[in-house]
């Protein structure tokens, strides 16, 4: 069990960073940032739930990253510590439970993890901080020219979003070969290390199921100035263990020029990996369209194989009309391939023999992305003695598979089996409709015995171990107290309405504890939502999430603002309903005020909201639509938008699921910008942005400028930038900050709410449905 620091301070967010290429990382460290810190690690027996402590870790504990060995009898992670300006490799004795130290070099870990286990758990293959680094380049005061980019006819149809902390110039690209410049190394248990070959631009390192091979993708100049690193040029290899040379896989460009459209993929190689199932055999797919959606043809994407030593073809078992999505490989008699097509949604499950060269794939199982009750789910994989996950399947073609089990009355996860050769499914567990159980992981082979968790809403997920065939032999392994005791007893429950158009919709109603709207009246009450886009109707309303989950305590969450007296109408359905001819967003405003006149309707009529007293607020695409409903509406006195856009002409090339660029739906840009509106917002808007927001089209500039439009036209507006914070703030002055805000926002402004034509120190307002 790992205990993460759930809110760090600012003044760790605050410390050095660099942010370049797409890439965000401490350079005293050599270490991204973000993602949660661990400050305690247990060990805990699924036998009779014994918790053992374990001795000798860091004090105080910062763990970034973890692995099990293949044979689980160590764990292996990355320390980061700050006095000593490196991250460590430490690692756990699981029979001892002591913790060491593994080596004195520091790794590095800009690009990932820094570390993976060999098959056989006796080494591991790090990526560490070179031993002489370069000398950090420095920025010349005086620069040396202009920096030049140029565009031509070639790059017609070859767009790209907008990306943040791209790079910018020749210092930067010096900057960040410096800074990502790593060295392979291996080391054993005993601390024994042994480099290999150069240091380079190294992106990610993989041994081979043998142990006998390693391959590496570094990155190679030139640098894209239009994508993050992930997307520039770089060689794909083969090492041998020594970290010779083997063989060249693919040298590929930056994928700078992709075609329009979500997709679109870059030619040459990708996902190239190791086959689980095999000593050392590479495969990867590879576009049969050239990369681009708009041309026709009968097979979009190709997976090959090719087997060490590479002296023969590579092979290709598998052609797919739609684009590739994943690979799960059992043996050479079975792999489960996923395709996936986003313009219509389809999604379809292939049966491969990757040894049978006579055996023709099979689909299996074709159907829509957005249809969440008909979800066969996804396979389940179990980690064999090589520690490579593979396709857990028994007798040849009957596979397990675990999913939410989405229905009217809310996720009932299960699990299956399905035999692959008759198309037989039988069901052997499902969450029963008293408790949330989720299915977590297999325990034996046969997928019998699981390691699950059990729920309520005022109980928190407890581990228990359960056989499948009987379930009354189940035990608790874990038995936590109820973390946030303030929040029994909150009232949730799934609200059902339908728009005027007949569409279904549905949300989560929460109230504070005993409230009764017949007996105790309305509150004054939050609607908090985010957009989603459909091309079925049906989908459109279909019930998300369920009630019997555990009330968990978010602290930018609905449960603050029920504790503070507000009613919330958490996540209501606003189904923004496209087709192949007219797409969503070209109908958005009409859908999205259709969506909150139904949601204000149904919370009026049980009673729980007066239609004065109703904010709406979200986060993101749901900040973006809480503007737009203050804009083409007067449903709401109020709104809060967080981290949002609002001028859409900013992100020109697209933007949420909108494949075309400004050029070719200009109208539809400008109708969907709320800055374009802004003079038709009335009622009191509170805007809060992370000022180090590096979310393709949320950049900072949004919420500024929005907040300079209202400013300017008079409006009620406030605007609040939280340093240090990306999209998603984490940091415990800023959370806290921002639930004061908030709280003094509703309180103002809607919990003080008159109605419409009434007065309240002489302040009359008859632009809206409020008065403040």
């Amino acid at each position: 069990m790992l205990h993460a620091r759930a809110m760090p301070s600012i003044a760790e967010l605050a410390r050095p960073e660099i942010r370049m290429a797409g890439l965000r990382w401490n350079p005293r460290l050599a270490a991204a940032v973000g993602g949660e810190r661990v400050h305690e690690v247990q060990l805990i027996e699924l036998t009779d739930g014994r918790v053992h402590r374990i001795d000798g870790l860091p004090n105080p504990l910062s763990l970034a990253d973890w692995s099990w060995s293949p044979d689980g009898q160590q764990l292996a992670f990355s320390h980061h510590d700050d006095a000593a300006s490196e991250v460590q490799l430490w690692c756990v004795e699981v029979q001892s439970r002591r913790a060491r130290r593994l080596v004195l070099p520091a790794l590095h870990a800009v690009m990932g993890a820094g570390f993976v286990w060999a098959s056989d758990s006796q080494r591991l293959l790090l990526t560490l901080r070179p031993e002489a680094p370069w000398p950090e380049p420095e920025a010349s005061a005086s620069p040396g020219g202009p920096v030049v980019e140029e565009a031509s006819p070639l790059d017609r149809g070859r767009q790209t979003r907008t990306f943040a902390d791209l790079l910018r110039s020749e210092h930067d690209e010096r900057l960040l070969e410096h800074h990502l410049l790593s060295q392979l190394a291996w080391v054993d248990l005993e601390g024994g290390l042994t480099r290999l070959g150069e240091p380079a631009l190294h992106q990610a390192v993989d041994p081979s199921p043998d142990g006998l091979q390693l391959l590496v993708q570094r990155l190679e100049r030139p640098f894209s100035h239009r994508v993050p690193a992930h997307r520039f040029a770089r060689c794909i290899e083969v090492l041998d263990a020594s970290g010779a040379l083997l063989h060249t896989v693919a040298r590929l460009d930056a994928a700078d020029r992709l075609p329009s459209g979500f997709d679109a993929v870059p030619p040459g190689p990708r996902e190239v990996h190791w086959r689980a199932d095999a000593d050392a055999c590479l495969a990867w797919v590879e576009a049969a369209d050239g990369g681009d959606p708009d041309q026709v043809a009968q097979v979009r994407d190709q997976l090959w194989l090719h087997a060490a030593p590479f002296s023969a073809p590579p092979r290709c078992i598998a052609q797919l009309p739609l684009r590739f999505g994943q690979v799960a490989w059992a043996d050479g008699g079975l792999a489960v391939v996923t395709e996936r097509w986003w313009r219509t949604r389809a999604i379809a499950y292939w049966r491969i023999a990757p040894d049978k060269e006579g055996q023709t794939p099979r689909r299996f199982y074709s159907g829509s992305l957005e249809d969440r009750y008909a979800d066969p789910g996804q396979a389940v994989m179990r980690a064999d003695a090589r520690g490579r996950r593979r396709l857990l399947a028994v007798d040849g073609d009957v596979t397990t598979w675990t999913g939410t089990g989405a229905s009217p009355q809310g996720d009932r996860p299960f699990v299956d089996r399905w035999n692959l050769s008759t198309d037989q499914k039988v069901r052997v567990f499902q969450s029963d409709l008293s408790h949330h159980d989720v299915p977590v992981a297999p325990l034996d082979d046969a997928g019998s015995t699981w390691l699950s968790t059990r729920e309520t809403p005022d109980e928190p997920p407890q581990y228990r171990v359960v056989v499948l065939h009987s379930l009354e032999l189940a035990r608790d392994v874990t038995h936590w107290p109820h973390p946030t005791p303030q929040l029994r007893g909150l009232h949730r429950q799934t609200l059902h309405y339908r728009r005027a158009d007949g569409v279904t919709l549905n949300g989560t109603l929460w109230l504070p504890p005993g409230h009764d709207p017949h007996r105790d009246g309305p509150l004054p009450t939050l609607v908090w939502a985010y957009p989603m886009e459909f091309i079925s109707t049906a989908a459109a309303g279909q019930v998300d999430g369920s009630p019997l989950r555990f009330n968990t305590f978010d602290p930018l969450g609905p449960a603050v603002m029920v504790v503070a007296g507000y009613a919330v109408l958490d996540n209501p359905s606003m189904p923004i309903i496209g087709s192949a001819d007219s797409p969503a967003n070209d109908s958005f405003v009409p859908q999205l005020v259709a969506n909150a006149q139904a949601a204000v309707d149904e919370l009026v009529r049980l009673g729980v909201a007066e239609p004065h007293r109703i904010a709406i607020g979200g986060h993101s695409f749901g900040a973006f639509m809480a503007a737009n409903l203050l804009a083409h509406s007067r449903l709401f006195c109020a709104g809060i938008a967080r981290s949002g856009a609002y001028n859409r002409t900013l992100t020109p090339f697209g933007f949420q699921s909108e494949e075309r660029h400004f050029w070719q739906a200009r109208e539809m840009y400008r109708a969907v910008s709320p800055f374009d509106e802004a003079d038709k917002i009335h009622a009191p808007l509170l805007l809060i942005h992370g000022l180090a927001d590096a979310n393709s089209g949320t950049f900072p500039m949004q919420s500024e400028r929005m907040f300079a439009a209202l400013r300017g036209l008079g409006s009620t507006a406030r605007l609040v930038l939280l340093p240090h914070e990306g999209h998603r703030y984490v940091a415990r002055e800023s959370i806290l900050h921002v639930l004061a805000e908030t709280l003094s926002w509703l309180d103002q402004h809607v919990s003080a709410a008159l109605p419409q034509n009434g007065e309240r120190l002489g302040v009359v307002s008859t632009a809206n449905s409020c008065d403040r």
